[in-house]
C-alpha cells in the first residue's frame, strides 16, 4: 500500500498543531536548508535494548538447541530404520542394496584389496549326506548369520556345518531351498557380527569385466582366484534330483550341460535351465555356492558349475585350468530371498 506523507511546514500559512510552533520551540533555531525539518511532535519513547546474556547462558542455550536438534534427527533416522527393517524383514542386511564401492576407490580391481573386503563373507559349507558328504562355499548376506549356497551343495543334507574365514565353526539350518534356480538360504545358530556381502547389481556387468572368485575349492577355505567375465546369459543345464546332484562326477564335481554336451558326469532326467555369467577364473570343486566378485567388491553372482578335466587327462591338452566357470548372476539371487526366507523348499 502506498502511502503519503507530508512535512511539517511543507506549507507556510499552515500551522499543523492549529497554534504557533514557536511557543513549543521547534523553531526557535535558525534554519538552514540543508537539514531537514523537525518532527512536529516529541519522538515516541524507544524500548531499551535487551542486555545481552552472559556467555555461559548463551552457550548453555546453544548446546540445548544442538541437542534438541539431534534428538529430533536421531528419532527421524530412527523411524526410517525401523521402515526400512519392516520392509526387508531383517536387521544387518547389505545384501538387498544395489551395491556401493566395497573397497577403496584407489584400490578398485585390486585382487588383494577386494580378497581382503569381502573373504570374511565368503564360509565353507559340509553337508553330510546319507551315502557321504559334500563340501562347498556360501556367502553370508547378513550378519545374524544368513548364508546364500547352491541347492546342489546341501541337497539331501542330513546336518550341515560351516567354517568361517577366521576358523569358527558353526552348525546350520535349511531355511529354504529353491532346486530350479539352484540356490539355497541356511541360518548359523548362535551367530552374530558377521560381515555381510554387499551384493552389486549384474545388469550391468559386460563380458571383459575383471571378476575375483573366493571360496573352498577342495576343502581350501577362502582361495582367492581371478579372470574376467567371459560371456553372459549362458543356458547351463544342471540336475534338480538330490541323488543325480550329489558327486555323481565321482570326484566331487557336480555334473551340467552346457552347448549341448555334458560335464562331469550325467545330469540324469530331472534338470533345470537357468541364464548364468560365464567366467575364465579358476574354478574347482568347492567353489559352489562361493562369490564372483567385481572390481568394487560387490558380489554379482553365486558359483555354481565349473568343467573338470581330472577324469579327462589323458593327454596334455585337457591338463590345467579349463576356464569354463558359470555363476548364478545376484539378480536371480535378490529377487529368490524372500521365497527362501519363507521356507520354501522345491
Amino acid at each position: 500500500m502506498t502511502e503519503s506523507f507530508r512535512r511539517s511546514g511543507e506549507y507556510e500559512d499552515e500551522d499543523p498543531r492549529g497554534s504557533s510552533s514557536q511557543q513549543y520551540g521547534y523553531y526557535s533555531a535558525p534554519v538552514h536548508p540543508e537539514w531537514p525539518p523537525p518532527p512536529p511532535y516529541e519522538p515516541a519513547a524507544t524500548a531499551p535494548l535487551p542486555e545481552p546474556e552472559p556467555e555461559g547462558k548463551r552457550t548453555r542455550g546453544s548446546v540445548a538447541l544442538l541437542a534438541a536438534v539431534a534428538i529430533v534427527a536421531a528419532a527421524v533416522g530412527g523411524a526410517t530404520a525401523y521402515g526400512f527393517q519392516e520392509l526387508t524383514g531383517k536387521s544387518g542386511v547389505t545384501a538387498t542394496g544395489t551395491g556401493t564401492a566395497v573397497v577403496p576407490a584407489g584400490k578398485k580391481g585390486d585382487v588383494a584389496a577386494i580378497a581382503a573386503a569381502v573373504s570374511p563373507s565368503v564360509v565353507e559349507v559340509n553337508a553330510t549326506l546319507a551315502g557321504g558328504s559334500s563340501t562347498g562355499s556360501g556367502v553370508v548376506i547378513a550378519s545374524d548369520g544368513e548364508i546364500v549356497t547352491n541347492n546342489h551343495v546341501i541337497a539331501g543334507a542330513q546336518s550341515v556345518k560351516v567354517r568361517t574365514s577366521d576358523g569358527h565353526g558353526y552348525t546350520a539350518d535349511v531355511v529354504g531351498t529353491d532346486s530350479s534356480k539352484d540356490l539355497a538360504l541356511i541360518k548359523l545358530r548362535g551367530a552374530s557380527g558377521l560381515k555381510a556381502a554387499s551384493l552389486g547389481d549384474s545388469s550391468g556387468v559386460q563380458v571383459g569385466d575383471s571378476v575375483v572368485a573366493i571360496g573352498s575349492p577342495e576343502g581350501l577355505t577362502g582361495t582367492v582366484t581371478s579372470g574376467i567375465v567371459s560371456a553372459l546369459d549362458r543356458d547351463v543345464t544342471v540336475p534338480t534330483d538330490e541323488g543325480q546332484a550329489q558327486g555323481q562326477g565321482g570326484d566331487g564335481s557336480w555334473p551340467f550341460q552346457f552347448g549341448g554336451r555334458q560335464f562331469n558326469g550325467d545330469t540324469g532326467s530331472s534338470t533345470t535351465t537357468y541364464k548364468a555369467i560365464q567366467t575364465d577364473a579358476s574354478l574347482n570343486p568347492g567353489n559352489s555356492g562361493g562369490a564372483l566378485i567385481d572390481a568394487a567388491g560387490n558380489v554379482i553372482g553365486i558359483n555354481s558349475a565349473m568343467y573338470s578335466s581330472s577324469q579327462q587327462a589323458s593327454s596334455s591338452s585337457d591338463a590345467g585350468s579349463i576356464g569354463l566357470g558359470f555363476a548364478i548372476p545376484v539378480n536371480t539371487v535378490k529377487s529368490d530371498l524372500a521365497k527362501l526366507r519363507s521356507g520354501g523348499r522345491n
